[in-house]
């Protein structure tokens, strides 16, 4: 007997959900994201009056996806993120039997380019810190809140997932969960730990934790733990309150954080494991030497720049 047609469905993609925690044991983020991209494909079928048998489902038909993307002005980074969902998607297809060929096969990540965030000089990010009103409810919380953000290079989703038992407090290092949920050490400095613990040892007392945010380090008025637009906000509201211009968020504090290392000497190889990125390669893109430097070593060590 002929296997009946599949259809892509909101069911189908619930279990690729499955298949990923299960099979892949991919984070939460990941997943989301992968289902996201896929029921954005299926919107499109629809939209269009395409068939959305996965066997009706053919190269040019994914091809004409992406240029869809492009004319909705998507860039290339979301394009080759949105493609990697789609290839995932169409493993568990042809893996499970519910897909004959794979359409996404010869399909290539569009070209990216270099976009590098801006960068926060170290003057600027004093001069937001010592501008927060530390008589305000929420100041001891979001001094710490940068401290850690710029001090041990977190991501935005690790900060606000800090706990306070995976603060080693004696050893001065956090234990951190990143993507994938992969485990990491970063250590913390004297300064940035008796900040963070003035925090939890003062203000963060007059806050009651909701049952599942007991051991959570930064906890909104209510008890429960921010969440990543709550960060945006704070930090957008300190870069206005000191007059920078420059476009920043959350993201901002640990591209200046792997910078600045770099711009010291650091160790490309440290950097990259405090960052928590399974490549070099990554680093490299994510940081780099600011062009001032580059020109002050110009003019220190070569012999035609020499005075």
């Amino acid at each position: 007997m002929d296997k009946q047609p599949v259809n892509i469905t909101q069911n189908l993609i619930k279990h690729f959900a499955n298949y990923l925690r299960l099979e892949l044991s991919l984070s939460d983020n990941s997943v989301e994201a992968y289902c996201h991209d896929v029921l954005l494909f299926l919107q499109y079928l629809e939209n269009q009056s395409f068939s959305t048998e996965t066997n009706a489902i053919k190269q040019d038909t994914i091809e004409n996806f992406f240029a869809y993307l492009f004319d909705l002005n998507i860039g290339a980074t979301s394009q080759a993120r949105i493609l990697s969902g789609l290839k995932s998607f169409w493993r568990y297809l042809t893996q499970e039997n519910l897909a004959e060929t794979d359409p996404t096969l010869l399909i290539s990540s569009p070209t990216l380019g270099r976009h590098l965030p801006e960068v926060l000089t170290y003057e600027e990010i004093q001069k937001m810190i010592d501008s927060i009103d530390l008589s305000q409810p929420n100041g001891h919380r979001n001094k710490a809140m940068i401290e850690v953000m710029y001090g041990c290079g977190l991501r935005v989703s690790e900060l606000i997932g800090l706990q306070i038992s995976d603060i080693y407090r004696n050893d001065g290092f956090l234990r951190i969960f990143g993507k994938g949920s992969k485990e990491r050490l970063v250590p913390i400095g004297d300064n940035s730990l008796k900040i963070l613990f003035h925090y939890i040892e003062g203000a963060r007392l007059h806050i009651t934790p909701k049952p599942k945010f007991t051991d959570t380090v930064f906890l909104n008025s209510r008890g429960t733990g921010l969440t990543r637009q709550m960060v945006f906000l704070i930090v957008k509201d300190l870069a206005e309150k000191n007059g920078i211009t420059k476009t920043i968020s959350p993201h901002t504090f640990r591209h200046s954080f792997a910078t600045h290392l770099l711009e010291g000497g650091a160790n490309l190889l440290a950097v990259q494991q405090m960052l928590g990125h399974a490549s070099v390669s990554t680093t490299e893109i994510y940081t780099h030497i600011s062009d001032e430097l580059l020109r002050d070593t110009l003019t220190s060590y070569h012999p035609r720049f020499r005075k």
